[in-house]
């Protein structure tokens, strides 16, 4: 029995669902195009077998072992690495078997689906998984892992993926970046600059990596003109061995400032010394958007915004296991009176993209829709982490569309590190594109024409304008 519905997310009305039907076979077998997620570079320059069953699936997805930490299973006994040196379980069957015995956990979750996806899509199986079909499933998976056909290359061309974009911190060498371009493999792997550890005062660490970030400049990075100089240097570094077309920025909130140099510097000699206070480090962080968005409007790049998650929420899981430990929770998130500054400076400006994303849904319609519908810098990125769902993106559609449109928005991306879950993520935003265009015709607000050419604009011709790929 197959472990997916053909017509899984479509309208259950018949007239609807045969519209999507004939919407989403007119899109399904595009390229993917993914620019923005958290896969690792090492897999395409070096293009190494996966270990296990367990390493692909487990142990890098918080998706899955925040679920399960949820339930009180110990993020060691999944494996996931910790950051202060203890334990954790080494054997792979046994984290698999934690992983099919409560696998039901995830039902009713985007995981579920995702997971199932890549089971029957990627691997073949028709097997449930479960505490009894553990054993089975994982030597079926591990058997696929040790072949040339499962290699990560062989995957990515297997996937139909024309392009795709990992993140790096501003201080990394993007070593295997350089592996991946001077090879002779025609994927196309880039990177994206994301410059939080020497933008956050409050990012640990942060006059230490100023430091490095001057180190590799040759600039003077306790000055403020050498500071900024040293982001230049560092973006075009970026440009010329990631091949970036965009930056990156994760904030606690989506403030943004328009300080004179004079305040910028006297913040930024605070944030140096660390006696920056909370709204001191926030307003700098918010002046910081505003100078990346005039620098990409010298180099280009596309200026992405991620806001409103409270980072690393629980502060002994942070101690023990370190960031991204699936302890990031959405907070209220204010647009409106937090951008007016950055789109006072810079945001009349049709030849700079700033894509926001979203984590407070209440803002959709209320915020976000009404000025992307009127900003030409601005445009809405597709829903993000928890929105990352069949009812989130349909909620997103509903609220968005009519005030924004389609066309200031970008498509989708995946914002992934489980590499088997590109396919699935693309598969269920294209399902539920092709489902809410179908509502559109059978209402008469699209003809058919009309809805296969968004569709291809969705899926494909918009995300590579967003992005200058």
């Amino acid at each position: 029995m197959p472990l997916l519905d053909s017509d899984r997310l479509f309208p259950v009305e018949d007239r609807s669902r045969g519209f999507a039907r004939e919407i989403y076979d007119g899109i399904k077998d595009l390229p993917i195009i993914s620019p923005h997620g958290h896969t690792d570079p090492a897999w395409f320059a070096l293009n190494k077998n996966f270990a296990d069953p367990a390493q692909l699936f487990v142990t890098p997805d918080h998706y899955v072992f925040r679920m399960f930490c949820s339930q009180g299973i110990d993020l060691a006994s999944l494996g996931v690495p910790r950051a202060d040196g203890g334990a954790v379980e080494q054997d792979p069957r046994k984290i698999w078997q934690i992983f099919a015995d409560n696998f039901y956990l995830l039902r009713g979750t985007p995981s579920y689906i995702w997971l199932n996806h890549a089971f029957q899509e990627v691997f073949g199986l028709d097997t449930a998984l479960n505490g009894e079909t553990a054993r089975e499933i994982y030597d079926h998976i591990e058997s696929c892992l040790k072949t040339e056909a499962f290699k990560p290359r062989a995957l990515y061309d297997r996937f139909n993926i024309e392009a795709l974009s990992t993140t790096e911190m501003a201080l990394d060498d993007l070593r295997h970046h350089k592996t991946i371009a001077e090879s002779d493999w025609n994927g196309t792997v880039i990177s994206a600059y994301r410059p939080d550890n020497v933008i956050d005062p409050e990012f640990e660490g942060f006059a230490d990596n100023i430091a490095k970030l001057g180190e590799l400049t040759g600039e003077d990075t306790t000055t403020w003109a050498g500071y900024l100089n040293a982001h230049r240097s560092r973006r075009a570094f970026f440009k010329d061995v990631g091949r970036v077309t965009s930056s990156d920025h994760g904030h606690p909130t989506a403030r943004t400032e328009d300080f004179s140099p004079e305040v910028a510097n006297a913040l930024f000699q605070k944030a140096l010394k660390g006696t920056c206070t909370a709204d001191e480090a926030d307003a700098f962080r918010g002046h910081m958007l505003t100078e990346m968005a005039r620098m990409s409007l010298d180099d280009g790049l596309t200026l992405q915004i991620h806001a409103g998650a409270h980072r690393n929420h629980s502060a002994p899981m942070m101690a023990q296991f370190g960031r991204d430990k699936g302890f990031d929770v959405p907070s209220k998130t204010e647009f409106v009176n937090n951008l007016k500054p950055l789109l006072n400076a810079v945001g009349m400006n049709s030849e700079l993209t700033v894509i926001l994303f979203m984590l407070d849904e209440t803002t959709q319609s209320r915020e976000l829709a009404p000025l992307a519908g009127v900003y030409p810098a601005l445009r809405l990125g597709p829903p993000w982490w928890f929105h990352d769902s069949f009812e989130g993106m349909k909620r997103f559609r509903e609220n968005c569309t009519e005030t924004a449109g389609f066309y200031n928005t970008v498509g989708f991306n995946d914002d992934t590190r489980a590499f088997c879950s590109i396919p699935a993520r693309h598969d269920v935003a294209r399902r539920v594109d092709a489902g809410y265009l179908a509502t559109l015709v059978a209402t008469g607000r699209l003809n058919v024409t009309e809805a296969h050419e968004v569709a291809r604009d969705l899926t494909y011709n918009l995300v590579k304008k967003a992005y200058k790929l």
